[in-house]
């Protein structure tokens, strides 16, 4: 019973701390991009570095529900120790893109039942739950691609990312553009369908920053690599 309350007010602690962080100029920028949290990313990272590795306090930090205390629980956890149902129960939960993306780049990625749920999401009627199954199939175009039929990925983006909804068309256009990248003998291809296309074309896009366009993306990567 001690050490339930000890971890209850270990997660009343951190709670407070997070609100005490709260900036609200940081929250009006994150909110343009669909995140509901007011943390300067930088501190928040620097909490997760003091508080080192809690899998008990991660979960009970992600169960609360608040889009800060979820990323920081995402930055204190391990990733290895998490059942597959458990990862995807919190992908659905995850509708934050903030949230989304670090789950899958930080836990799902370095989890032994990444490829099992990269399968089982890829083709999710939900396209948030998609958009992750597509975002685990872009590590395997760099990493495996062995095991996946490039070729045909590149049949399904020619036919839905022109059409797919906000936050699955991104995540096929990164396929696609890794794709081309990676792969000289689809390189034509994956230009082709990009001009095409158009996906991305008029996103602005910073000084300094490569375009996500996916014809403009491929160039620019295959020139840096030569």
């Amino acid at each position: 019973m001690a050490e339930a309350t000890l971890s209850e007010t270990t997660v009343a602690e951190v709670m407070a701390e997070l609100a005490g962080l709260e900036d609200p100029r940081a929250r009006e920028v994150n909110e343009k991009h669909g995140d509901d949290h007011g943390v300067n990313l930088s501190k928040l990272r620097a909490v997760a570095k003091r508080l080192k590795t809690q899998q008990e306090l991660a979960c009970q930090l992600w169960e609360t529900g608040d889009t800060a205390a979820r990323l920081l629980a995402i930055l204190i956890c391990r990733p290895k120790a998490f059942g597959r149902d458990e990862l995807d129960v919190m992908l659905r939960e995850a509708r934050k893109p903030k949230v989304h993306d670090w789950l899958v780049n930080y836990v799902v990625k370095k989890n032994p039942h990444s490829e099992e749920l990269r399968l089982a999401w890829f083709a999710d009627p939900d396209p948030v739950v998609a958009s992750a199954g597509w975002a685990l199939t872009t590590e395997c175009v760099t990493k495996k691609p062995e095991s996946l039929d490039l070729a045909g990925l590149l049949d399904v983006i020619e036919a839905e990312m022109k059409d797919a909804p906000d936050r699955l068309q991104w995540a096929m256009n990164h396929c696609l553009a890794q794709i081309g990248i990676d792969h000289a003998e689809h390189r034509v291809r994956a230009l082709d369908i990009g001009e095409r296309l158009e996906v991305l074309k008029d996103y602005p896009t910073p000084p300094g920053c490569t375009s996500p366009f996916a014809p403009i993306w491929i160039t620019e990567m295959v020139r840096r690599a030569r």
